[in-house]
């Protein structure tokens, strides 16, 4: 009843194509931000900003830049984490270096060095694919965090080898930094998250989308048929590196508050690449609903035996949480592949057309 379609008709190719061509969903997504940008900004704690809408904004828009790689281009890459940190690194630089410029402005532009690097290291993948771009991606990854620990101007020479946040303004508030206040760095993590969707949605649906798609499930086809491999591979690679930059200068300016190298290692890659999975590759819907379950269902497990009253070891429910995302891994892979943004597209159907069968 609530998905009845009875009444919309299309009389154009263009009304066909549109973004929400079934009514309901503009409403539901109208719903789902003014939860995002009224709702939970104004009852939310201190701790569900710092364990929960934050972070999976943040994971979120890291898996959308590897879903790009991997699910629309059909690159694997295991060094996800490593161009968040060439983002992180970079802004932290701006930010020194010329202090008087905008903190939003000097995240949008880190994105610029980790698509550069991206492009340098996606190279290999004009002459291989599969597990072997994998590997060449990995490597990657334990060069760069070995360039972060290494080289002292990185991290301004400091001792302990960290970056630290320093206290930014925007407007008369504090943005970034010890004194800023989390439902203002939430709204700047939203609104960039938001602009950062609609251009990967815009994206994928366009002539460039296409192309990935065509190099992702046949490229030798996509190159009879006149599509520029090289072209097509590279500028995945450079996108995707530059929204997983601009995602990794959030995750330290306005989550995290201070980096070691260690921190952008291949662990933070893997669990990037189970939120896409479990998402559904292919899926820009995909990513925040893996980012959802990915990063709450920790927070989830550690607070609700409290809650009850069960006494139970953050250790045991560390393990718990481990075991619990490699199952839920192995039953998506087995049961549907598509992940969650498949379940949610089976889901809508069977809701269209109730009460019949499908």
């Amino acid at each position: 009843m609530l998905y009845r379609t009875a009444g919309q008709f299309k009389t154009s190719y263009e009304a066909d194509q549109a973004l929400f061509p079934v009514r309901q969903d503009a409403i539901l997504l109208g719903v789902i931000l003014a939860f995002a940008w009224v709702i939970f900004p104004l009852t939310a704690s201190e701790f569900t900003f710092q364990t929960l809408l934050i972070p999976i904004l943040i994971y979120a828009l890291a898996a959308m830049g590897l879903n790009i790689l991997t699910g629309y281009a059909g690159q694997l890459s295991l060094g996800t984490a490593a161009f968040m940190g060439v983002g992180a690194y970079a802004c932290y630089k701006m930010v020194t270096i010329m202090p008087w410029m905008n903190p939003v402005v000097a995240i949008m532009l880190s994105g610029v060095f980790s698509a550069g690097v991206g492009v340098a290291f996606g190279i290999p993948s004009l002459r291989i694919k599969g597990f072997y771009l994998a590997i060449a991606t990995l490597a990657a990854q334990f060069f760069l965090v070995w360039l972060f620990e290494k080289w002292a101007w990185l991290y301004n020479y400091n001792a302990s080898g960290a970056i630290q946040v320093p206290n930014l303004e925007m407007f008369g508030v504090y943005v970034a930094g010890p004194q800023a206040d989390s439902m203002v760095q939430y709204y700047v993590v939203l609104a960039i998250v938001s602009v950062m969707t609609m251009l990967c949605i815009n994206l994928t649906r366009g002539n460039l989308g296409r192309t990935w798609k065509a190099t992702r499930d046949v490229d030798i086809a996509a190159e009879l048929i006149g599509i520029n491999l090289m072209k097509s591979k590279l500028t995945a690679f450079m996108v995707s590196s530059y929204v997983v930059g601009v995602a990794g200068a959030l995750f330290v300016f306005m989550w995290r508050g201070a980096a070691e190298p260690n921190l952008f290692d291949i662990p933070l890659s893997f669990r990037i690449l189970f939120i896409a999975i479990i998402g559904g590759l292919g899926s820009i819907l995909g990513n925040y609903l893996g980012a959802i379950l990915i990063v709450g269902l920790p927070v989830v497990l550690g607070t609700l035996p409290a809650a009850l009253g069960i006494p139970i070891a953050s250790s045991t429910v560390e393990h718990i949480n481990v075991m619990m995302v490699g199952g839920l891994i192995v039953f998506f892979l087995i049961i549907e592949p598509h992940g969650l943004a498949q379940l949610w597209r089976l889901i809508r159907e069977k809701l269209i057309i109730w009460p019949f069968p499908h």
